[in-house]
């Protein structure tokens, strides 16, 4: 039992460094597929099983045991794509002969989009911060910042000072996967950044810590906790009813380009969406806008309305 045990530690490892190394995921993105794969790995233990025996049956088994856990279908989903990612890396690097989630199915997901905001109850959730306290100015930089640039809070709490071009106005910004992109800064993003920086100038600042652009009072950067907790603090100041995170903002970011006619690969492009399917999504474009634009484009479409 001891030397399975060690085999299974041991293709969780090679797994993780797979992750790592060859497809460049973030630690986050890491520990995320780390727990998804907990639940297998519980599963497979209580039952007796070796993973390299795993069948499609036992998977079929495992998928409805999430089911009667009252797991949600789209954590389901999420874990059962981590498996499909583990067995496909397993069969990869030769621990087993065959992949056993060929065939496996996954519960169907409604891609339920968050809360937008309008730019007036982005302009609301700005005036409610209290410039009086020592991170009021910082607070409004960085609700701008994601609404003007749609960055992911990840990439916020990294934001360096080296990667703000202010006179060509773009930040270079790291993304998933240490993906670089450059994302165009609005002026008055770059307003609010400019008022932070008096106050950031001012501060005591820790060694290693004096590139990054967000400081919490102690000189060191910010964590994406803390981002969370100060987004969803301020809507109550602004009374806005509607949940939100930060993730609101970069989603409303690409609401408001779409809406002002923006072209949706630049969208993509800005968020650094590798499939053009996320952003299609992301964005929530309805059918009938995209009727209309062929309908009104086509030359097919011209043809008829002018025969008519």
């Amino acid at each position: 039992m001891e030397r399975e045990n060690k085999t299974v530690d041991n293709m969780v490892k090679s797994y993780m460094r797979y992750l790592k190394l060859e497809r460049n995921l973030s630690p986050n993105t890491i520990e995320a597929y780390r727990n998804d794969l907990r639940w297998l790995l519980g599963y497979i233990n209580y039952h007796g099983l070796k993973v390299e025996a795993v069948t499609l049956e036992h998977l079929d088994n495992f998928s409805a045991s999430l089911h009667d856990q009252r797991i949600t279908p789209r954590s389901q989903a999420r874990i059962l794509s981590g498996v499909r990612s583990f067995f496909r890396f397993l069969l990869l690097d030769g621990f087993i002969d065959s992949d056993p989630t060929e065939l496996l199915m996954s519960p169907h997901v409604r891609n339920a989009l968050p809360d937008v905001l309008s730019t007036a109850e982005v302009d609301r959730l700005e005036a409610s911060v209290d410039l009086s306290k020592w991170e009021g100015q910082r607070n409004r930089a960085i609700i701008e910042v994601l609404f003007s640039c749609g960055l992911r809070v990840s990439e916020l709490v990294n934001l360096k000072l080296s990667n703000l071009y202010v006179e060509e106005k773009f930040l270079r910004v790291t993304g998933k996967g240490d993906k670089e992109r450059l994302v165009p800064i609005s002026n008055r993003a770059l307003d609010e950044l400019k008022a932070w920086f008096v106050d950031r100038n001012a501060m005591r600042i820790k060694p290693g810590e004096e590139d990054y652009v967000f400081l919490n009072r102690r000189g060191a950067h910010l964590t994406r906790t803390m981002i969370l907790i100060m987004i969803k603090r301020q809507a109550v100041e602004a009374g806005i009813t509607k949940t939100i995170s930060p993730h609101t903002l970069r989603h409303s970011f690409a609401t408001a380009l779409l809406e002002g006619g923006a072209d949706l690969i630049a969208i993509q492009a800005m968020m650094g969406h590798e499939d053009i399917a996320t952003t299609e999504i992301y964005t929530h474009i309805d059918t009938s806008s995209l009727r209309e634009e062929i309908t009104k484009h086509h030359p097919r479409n011209k043809k008829e309305a002018e025969k008519g």
